[in-house]
């Protein structure tokens, strides 16, 4: 019988892991090694400019690299290498609507401005003109790798696809606070702070039952809302929360009665890209003829939508939103420099507004 040669390790290469098939990455290292994987990225490019790494760390990460049989994809070296002071923008909600004043306005315009000031130009990727990342085609991001880094925004984002970007070392920050994928980094207002503050407000003004109106789903910047919600009732009243899929149907005036004649005398929407939270609370008040604020208060978490623009000003607060694209700007600026990058939650602005006041009766007591 003839024996199968065998084939040589390469020199300088340590074999993979018996019964591994995928090429490790950066991400697995990263995990081993017990650092990041900006610092991961750093080490094994012996980069010594930007922050000071410690021996004892370097020789974590070479020791994980080396358990692992990580070899670097010379392809990905050479993009890395191949920096064109390029950034993307991808949008997973569509991003030029006809009314500027849309919500996302505000963020490109601190993008541009951040972005400009750092020598960078942006190109703008188009997975939202069909419908986001996933109805574009598996290969949608694939193409944000034409820049040096990709800031995302959206409510709802494909964790899995973006998953992919970050385990490869690819530069990748989220405007709005996302805990999925693990080590994405990005960007946030302190939504939590500035609900708690409007209720606050609220409940110096006497009302002790509110109801939260939102969406029904797990957005993250909707869970912040109801998290503020429910700390600044804590000490001084009761809330409920009415979640749905369809505001605009399910919010009726009939149901806003009721929860009048059960005391309710605050109720509180969120803000999101629909608007609908909103646009169906000061619907179904006025088909109900509730006259705001004598007969119920009404406060918005956020800025409403440009279409009600013209009513009056509702308590709420405003969503710093021109800054917060200048913040992803610069984390982003910052991972594609190889450095770490963190930036803090940015915070509202209360707005006193003209929809709220003294629960109906109070003035009696």
């Amino acid at each position: 019988m003839v024996e199968e040669p065998r084939k040589r390790a390469r020199p300088g290469r340590s074999p993979a892991p018996a019964g591994r098939t995928a090429r490790p990455r950066q991400a697995e290292v990263a995990r081993l090694a017990g650092v990041s994987q900006a610092t991961v990225s750093l080490v094994l490019a012996d980069k010594r400019q930007g922050p000071a790494i410690s021996e004892e760390t370097r020789r974590k990460v070479l020791e994980a690299a080396r358990s692992l049989g990580y070899v670097p994809d010379p392809a990905a070296r050479r993009l890395a290498a191949a920096r064109n002071n390029l950034l993307g923008v991808f949008s997973f909600t569509a991003t030029f609507p006809t009314d500027v004043q849309h919500s996302y306005y505000p963020f490109l315009v601190g993008v541009e401005r951040e972005a400009a000031e750092r020598g960078y130009d942006l190109v703008l990727f188009t997975g939202s003109s069909t419908g986001g990342a996933g109805a574009a085609g598996p290969d949608v991001l694939s193409r944000v790798r034409l820049a040096d880094g990709c800031l995302f925004l959206g409510r709802h984002a494909p964790v899995e696809e973006l998953g992919r970007l970050v385990a490869d070392g690819f530069p990748v920050v989220h405007l709005g606070r996302r805990d999925e994928p693990a080590g994405l980094h990005w960007v946030g207002a302190d939504y939590v702070s500035a609900a708690r503050e409007v209720v606050g407000h609220l409940a110096g003004l006497g009302h002790r039952r509110m109801v939260l109106i939102r969406e029904d789903d797990e957005a993250p910047a909707s869970t912040d809302r109801e998290r503020g919600f429910a700390e600044g009732l804590e000490a001084v009243g009761h809330g409920s929360v009415f979640r749905s899929a369809d505001p605009e149907r399910d919010l009726t005036p009939e149901r806003l009665r009721s929860w009048l004649a059960d005391g309710v005398t605050a109720f509180v929407a969120e803000e999101t890209d629909t608007g609908a939270a909103w646009r169906a609370l000061r619907r179904a008040a006025a088909d109900a003829g509730i006259e705001c604020p004598r007969d119920a208060s009404l406060a918005l978490l956020g800025s409403p939508p440009a279409d009600l623009a013209d009513g009056p000003e509702p308590t709420g607060f405003d969503i710093p939103r021109t800054r917060l694209g200048a913040a992803a700007v610069r984390m982003l600026a910052a991972l594609v420099a190889g450095e770490e990058a963190t930036e803090p939650l940015v915070a509202c602005t209360f707005r006193p507004g003209a929809t709220s006041g003294p629960p109906p009766g109070a003035e009696d007591h």
